[in-house]
């Protein structure tokens, strides 16, 4: 990289938000960039979604608010396409100042899960597809975007059209040029069910790789919407008359020999795919606040909404919680529908990963696969509020066997501090609060 051309660079990490926490430094210091001298306080990777300090957190006044160290992760610096001025992003991740990994830091338990994996030569293959809305936040109002053809506002639903996408056209193709300059392999993009609602689906590869790709590819959503006069969001619930914001988790397992041990060269797979499962479903419950972890969260998770609501599995059946998708044996996979689009992608992934892990690990095996509609089956439900999420979460033991002890606490802690907050905010104002930051 020709660093003549720049005059400041970015550095942040991932907060338990998923926002990015960081700072604008001067070129002359990119030297430094790989030694420790970038610090930040960790009590930053655990704010609110309004950017305040978490009363009672053990990473504030009673630690003195402590510096930690940013590190680069392996993805090294990606431009910023979304900007005016030539820049670039170098992706970090936090430790100690003695070098060890920060607990707090999602990427790191993302990490810690993979980790495990590894220890049985195992390496997890995985995608996400991302649902979000272009809007046009403008007025008092959240609205549906302008058409930049007709210069009207959208007024039809459009799925699977290519009209509504060629509406867009210069929006997407500087989507997917920028993607191409970020090393984001974007692939099919489609105009999804609700207006002005579109799906990029990002393309198979390494986990923490996928969980990086999601991350960066929300941000370049949202910045390049601003630059085309629109506001992007992941909300998962912007209109309360049109479908939901997903993010669907799609995953395989190699072994050392790069096989799939998902495949069986059939249709119903491994009994390794029915230990995944059967942890997948085993965590799904106390794993709701990972999936939704804001108060607008629920509002999407409602039946009948093509957003899961119980833990069930099935072979191509787009009404359960867990999908088999009809596929190539080499590429059996198993899709996880649950997730909203305002999650943390490294703490989905971790959740996802761990959960299927723990299936392994202990043999578990599922209930026989639904078939018809989910939600007309009597099935072991999510967590169907906020508060419960938080408490099923914070006290349930296979999900303090996937993430850090700590990292629990100062996510429960962070989303109790959100509720008791949210709850003097008229709802009809509760989109300024999320529109941009999830």
């Amino acid at each position: 990289m020709d660093l003549n051309q720049f005059r400041t660079f970015r550095v942040a990490t991932c907060d338990l938000n998923g926002q990015m926490r960081g700072k604008r430094l001067p070129i002359s210091d990119y030297d430094t960039v790989d030694q420790g001298a970038i610090k930040l306080p960790l009590s930053a990777l655990n704010l609110d979604i309004w950017g305040s300090d978490i009363k009672n957190s053990p990473l504030v006044f009673e630690t003195g608010d402590a510096d930690g160290i940013l590190l680069p992760t392996d993805r090294g610096p990606v431009p910023m396409p979304w900007l005016d001025v030539a820049t670039f992003f170098v992706p970090m991740w936090t430790y100690e100042v003695d070098r060890t990994p920060f607990a707090g830091d999602p990427r790191h338990a993302l990490a810690r899960v993979l980790d495990r994996y590894a220890t049985r030569g195992w390496q997890v293959v995985a995608a996400t597809e991302l649902e979000f809305y272009l809007v046009d936040d403008s007025q008092e109002n959240l609205n549906p975007p302008i058409n930049p053809q007709s210069g009207r506002p959208l007024v039809g639903r459009a799925y699977m059209s290519l009209r509504q996408l060629d509406s867009f056209d210069a929006y997407f193709s500087e989507l997917y040029d920028a993607c191409e300059h970020m090393g984001i392999d974007a692939q099919t993009a489609i105009s999804e069910a609700g207006l002005g609602q579109f799906e990029v689906n990002l393309t198979h590869s390494e986990a923490m790789r996928a969980a990086d790709d999601t991350w960066l590819f929300k941000s370049l959503v949202r910045g390049l919407a601003r630059k085309h006069g629109m506001a992007a969001t992941f909300m998962a619930k912007p209109f309360a008359n049109e479908a939901g914001n997903g993010m669907h988790v799609h995953f395989s397992v190699l072994n050392e020999e790069g096989n799939n041990i998902f495949d069986n060269g059939g249709a119903d797979g491994t009994v390794m795919l029915r230990h995944a499962v059967a942890g997948c479903l085993e965590a799904m419950a106390a794993s709701t606040l990972v999936f939704a972890p804001h108060g607008n969260s629920y509002e999407r998770l409602v039946p009948n909404t093509h957003a899961p609501t119980g833990a069930s599995w099935a072979y191509e059946n787009r009404t359960s919680a867990l999908r088999i998708p009809e596929s190539h044996p080499e590429a059996r996979r198993i899709e996880h529908r649950v997730a909203g689009g305002d999650i943390n992608p490294y703490l989905v992934l971790s959740v996802i990963l761990g959960a299927a892990l723990a299936g392994i690990e202990d043999e578990m095996l599922p209930p026989e696969p639904i078939t018809g509609n989910a939600y007309d089956l009597d099935l072991p439900q999510l967590a169907p509020t906020w508060q419960e999420a938080i408490d099923t979460f914070e006290s349930d033991p296979l999900i303090a066997r996937i993430l850090p002890q700590a990292l629990i606490e100062n996510l429960c802690l962070t989303k109790q501090q959100e509720l008791s907050l949210l709850v003097d905010i008229d709802v009809s104002e509760h989109w300024k609060s999320y529109l941009e930051t999830v």
